[in-house]
């Protein structure tokens, strides 16, 4: 065993997180951490690592086990070069080059110290740090980072390049224990497949919080963190998807049947309460008494039974009883609710049409020869490598509906758009201008700035219907809320205005699987057009539409 967490209770505030929370992680298991937004599946990282010690119970790790974990923060490490960095994360690294660096002028003929020295560059050369630089070049460009960037500052790169750089860090670090935190979030293609193929070959155990179908395929166990704990199921997410939904269905079949046993003895108590209300005889009054008593224990103790938070994917629920699925229908978890354009125009015009395009950045094209056409009720799949366009091409679209100029250069070929089309656009990044808004606040710019019509009930209704509580969250800045309220967010900018073109920009990143399928069965059913880049296989597949490679 390398890790077993027996946490009996973890709060923050009045809100509890986990209650009796246990599970282990074996040497090299391969583990995807799932749960709804907000379960606190980063918390556990962070009580792994040390980081957060404020909970009741244990963790217990194997002694010598290295732990190596991705940081979300880089206070103190802003001035040091990605190389220096990462260097000083790695185990043993700093211990190794003092000696090895400073032992040869100081140490002389001592015997202890030569073998200091001797064990130093023996340990260095296992651990492979004599080709350390020549590895992260080769690491920097498999997931399409500049290796010029391993000796710029920590403070040069951007959000997403750190997170690619603790993804490295982490990956050569070679410890026992890898835990990484969403590491296909903002990657395309070619470097999801790299981190995958890392996955399945480490040596090490890897706990990785991902809602990825592509990576959860590949792992050896799913811990779901759900109703404060953790349900273990052995096996990849295939498996996964079969397991829940056995259990939900038996959980379900017994939630209602407690539902029902608590109707019935409502109607005990009433029907017992009236019986000895009518009765003259002691004896009789007794006895009725006494089962009214005796059921209103029973309906005590069942009353404190909560709601379990049932999900079963969409493929197995279509797969239940008329009576089971009834059930699950009553007391399933709640979704985000999306509101999608449902009805199609009387004719499948053409919206936009791309013919022969070129576009680039000082004169150097980025792609060229990219034609499609997207008619009302289509799907367009923009698929290539980061940095190929894809986002450029998007931008391009919106400067012709805007009527604004081109951010890029138009070296060849022409886009043309229907005039006055409403486009709803799904960014990776939250425009910075709401970031310090309050989330009701920025819901309702979002709506001003679109000129549609918003009122305060309006606002409640929104933050309902995409799993935010109306009476507390409305008040949290924007900056404050998680990756997946982030993106709930973005996704009630993208359908205020009601638009007939949709263009999403990797959708599921942070969004958790109830949510993910939520947005593809109403895309399923939008009569609207719709273009999209994802590198999620399992989205592609869902949404369907004609491919348009994009790159040179």
């Amino acid at each position: 065993m390398l890790v077993t967490i027996d946490v009996n209770e973890k709060s923050f505030g009045d809100k509890s997180l986990y209650n009796d929370l246990n599970f282990d992680i074996q040497p090299g298991e391969k583990v995807g951490l799932i749960g709804r937004n907000g379960t606190g599946k980063s918390t556990l990282l962070h009580m792994i690592t040390g980081d957060d010690i404020d909970y009741q119970g244990k963790i217990d790790i194997k002694r010598g086990t290295v732990i190596i974990a991705s940081r979300q923060e880089h206070h103190g490490h802003e001035e040091k070069t990605v190389l220096n960095y990462i260097q000083g994360d790695l185990p043993e690294f700093e211990e190794l080059e003092h000696v090895i660096h400073t032992y040869p002028e100081t140490m002389g003929d001592n015997p202890t110290k030569i073998q200091r020295y001797s064990d130093a560059l023996e340990r260095y050369q296992h651990l492979g740090y004599f080709e350390i630089e020549d590895q992260l070049t080769q690491s920097f460009e498999d997931y399409q980072l500049d290796p010029g960037k391993l000796h710029s500052s920590i403070s040069e790169l951007s959000g997403g390049q750190k997170r690619m750089v603790e993804l490295i860090k982490v990956q050569r670090a070679r410890g026992h224990l890898a835990l990484i935190d969403e590491p296909t979030n903002h990657m395309d293609y070619v470097a999801k497949e790299a981190f995958i193929r890392w996955l399945k070959a480490a040596d090490e155990a890897v706990m990785v919080i991902t809602h990825d179908r592509d990576v959860l395929g590949e792992v050896d166990k799913i811990i779901e963190i759900r109703n404060g704990r953790a349900y273990s199921f052995k096996g990849n997410y295939a498996q996964y998807l079969k397991i829940n939904a056995g259990q939900i269905t038996s959980q379900v079949n017994e939630f209602d049947l407690v539902q029902r046993r608590m109707q019935n003895l409502q109607a005990d108590i009433i029907r017992f309460r009236r019986l000895k209300e009518r009765s003259r005889d002691p004896g009789t009054i007794k006895r009725f008494k006494s089962q009214q008593q005796k059921a209103e224990k029973e309906l005590g103790s069942l009353s404190g039974t909560e709601k379990p938070s049932f999900w079963i994917d969409r493929e197995n629920a279509d797969d239940l009883n008329p009576k089971i699925t009834n059930a699950y229908e009553k007391y399933k978890a709640k979704n985000i609710s999306l509101n999608t354009r449902q009805t199609a125009s009387r004719s499948s015009r053409m919206l936009v049409e791309v013919r022969k395009l070129a576009l680039g950045y000082n004169d150097e094209p980025l792609f060229s020869d990219v034609n499609f056409s997207l008619h009302e009720g289509e799907r367009i799949r923009l698929h290539g490598r980061n940095g190929a366009g894809k986002t450029t091409l998007v931008n391009a679209v919106m400067s012709k509906v805007e009527n604004a100029p081109m951010t890029s250069q138009l070296s060849a070929g022409t886009v043309a758009v229907e005039k006055e089309l409403n486009i709803g656009i799904y960014e990776q990044e939250i425009d910075s201008k709401y970031l310090p808004l309050t989330l009701q606040a920025a819901i309702e710019q979002t709506y001003m700035d679109k000129d549609v019509p918003i009122s305060d009930q309006k606002v409640k209704q929104l933050l309902g219907d995409y799993l935010f509580n109306p009476a507390t969250d409305g008040a949290t800045p924007v900056s404050q809320l998680s990756g997946g309220q982030k993106a709930r967010f973005q996704l009630i900018r993208m359908l205020c205005n009601d638009p007939i073109i949709l263009i999403l920009d990797e959708p599921t990143n942070h969004l958790d699987l109830p949510s993910i399928e939520e947005l593809e069965d109403a895309l399923s059913t939008y009569h609207g057009a719709v273009i999209y880049i994802s590198h999620d296989s399992f989205f592609a597949k869902k949404v369907g539409g004609e491919t348009v490679a994009i790159g040179k």
